[in-house]
């Protein structure tokens, strides 16, 4: 499995339009193949700070969502509305503890 970490930061004047292009998009991300989890944090300090995890089958996967007219739709509006540059990672989980 793969985790997908993804920092955004946008315009304080966008953060209700992200949230509402989250919203409209989210179960067809999740449903996207390969797709195990979805979630979106914001930070406690910073308001037009948030945070994506996404957790994938494999990188494959996550590579097809990244090819998909779903993601391009998504990223081209999302990144306009962007007050500083993203930052993304790829990670593996080596222990959880519940």
């Amino acid at each position: 499995m793969l985790i997908r970490i993804v920092k955004l930061k946008f315009h304080e004047h966008f953060v209700s339009d992200f949230l509402e292009n989250f919203h409209a998009h989210k179960a067809q991300i999740r449903a996207f193949p390969g797709n195990q989890r979805l979630e979106l944090y914001q930070d406690l300090t910073d308001p037009t700070c948030f945070f994506t995890y996404s957790y994938w089958d494999h990188e494959a996967a996550l590579d097809s969502y990244r090819q998909s007219d779903l993601f391009i739709n998504v990223w081209t509006y999302t990144k306009t509305m962007f007050s500083d540059k993203p930052f993304a990672w790829s990670v593996h989980r080596l222990e959880k503890l519940d």
